[in-house]
């Protein structure tokens, strides 16, 4: 479904996405159930001819949207959409009191001496007034406001370093797409997005491990600087000998009541056994490892395998493989058994190719062997945490 814009009524503000923990575009929320994200036609195309057996591995495709820049009588920079007139599923929209009271609340922190967690490449004018948006100050308040969730995250040696709650990586995603619109196009330019199901908006604390799948990350229309890039790439991190790579990761923790996060930075050092410690990780909640989650995970990627190796043609180059989990404590029912709240989704394909596919430079027989690669180490390394290897 290709949603249309509605022109004559109001705008709905578009705040950065909390729980962006991967990825260089920005991804934004929509509403409560919605997310939207720059539009590259060879991803949307992709969405529109996805094949049946992959719905259940993928954000739900809601149409498109356009957006544009605003700036309000104070200069500061914000991204709107226009609204729409049909979306899928429940459609909730943050209101501006709401906004302006989160906004409100961070003067006074500042005003009374209260440090701001901005990370230090914010240095320029721009970012200065990008800083004091009211979409910004949704991703660094909400949690705190809302939650009192703190957060972790680790500096390049790997010590823990306590920020607020947010994680930094979606705040920078967000302003250097904004910086780049701003400096590219004028203030009324109207810009495509994609609009996808928010994936993580039944988790009341979403663990996200956002994981680069495959050994080759370029696509075939990628440069030879570019393509040269990536190999590097690849070849000094886990892509080349696992097939996968960590791109990022969000974990609660819940003895301190945080979240602990690490980047695609952290990821690209990794050595094997580094890789395998990450993903132990990942499913420790800092009191004891989620055992219970290991069997739905491994089940999970198995299903996702079967789909994938049925898939003649299809080169997934550059997408992410999400794992989520919900960081509260495992719900137990009536009748005794735990209910388990686990979810695997194939993000990102702007690079993707497949036979029928628009612009294809290449045409692939059979299926995708470096992505098949990732998933079965994938799923072995899962399988030896679970056997205490």
């Amino acid at each position: 479904m290709v949603v249309q814009d509605s022109m004559d009524t109001p705008g709905v503000p578009l705040e950065p996405f909390l729980h962006q923990v991967g990825g260089h575009l920005s991804v934004l929320k929509y509403d409560e159930y919605t997310v939207c994200k720059p539009l590259i036609s060879q991803e949307q195309r992709f969405y529109e001819s996805l094949p049946l057996a992959m719905k259940r591995f993928t954000p739900q495709y809601k149409g498109t949207i356009t957006v544009h820049l605003q700036k309000d009588s104070r200069g500061h920079l914000s991204l709107v959409a226009n609204p729409l007139k049909e979306i899928r599923g429940p459609f909730q929209v943050s209101t501006e009191s709401a906004a302006v009271a989160i906004w409100q609340t961070l003067q006074q922190a500042t005003s009374s001496g209260g440090a701001l967690p901005l990370p230090q490449w914010q240095h320029t004018q721009l970012a200065h007034s990008l800083k004091e948006s009211p979409a910004t100050a949704l991703l660094r308040s909400e949690l705190h406001l809302k939650a009192q969730v703190p957060s972790l995250v680790e500096d390049v040696n790997g010590n823990q370093t306590e920020r607020r709650s947010f994680n930094p990586w979606g705040l920078h995603c967000h302003q250097a797409h904004l910086s780049r619109l701003c400096a590219e196009y004028p203030e009324n330019k109207r810009h495509r997005f994609l609009l996808l199901e928010n994936v993580v908006s039944q988790y009341k604390h979403p663990c996200i491990l956002d994981l680069k799948m495959g050994t080759r990350q370029h696509g075939d229309d990628a440069s030879e600087e570019k393509k040269a890039r990536h190999m590097r790439k690849c070849a000094r991190s886990t892509s080349a000998c696992l097939g996968v790579r960590i791109c990022g990761m969000q974990v609660y923790q819940t003895d301190k009541k945080h979240f602990l996060f690490k980047d695609k930075y952290y990821g690209r050092k990794l050595s094997v056994e580094g890789f395998r410690q990450a993903l132990h990780q990942f499913l420790h909640d800092g009191t004891r490892l989620r055992m219970e989650l290991l069997e739905p995970i491994q089940r999970q990627l198995r299903a996702l395998l079967s789909v994938i190796r049925s898939q003649s043609s299809y080169r997934f180059y550059s997408s992410s493989l999400l794992i989520i989990y919900d960081g509260q404590e495992t719900l137990q029912m009536p009748h005794g058994s735990n209910v388990v709240k686990v979810d695997i989704r194939m993000i990102d394909f702007a690079h993707t190719t497949y036979k029928g596919s628009w612009n294809e430079h290449t045409t692939y027989d059979g299926p995708d062997p470096g992505y098949i690669f990732g998933l079965e180490n994938l799923i072995q390394i899962l399988q030896d945490i679970q056997e205490g290897e």
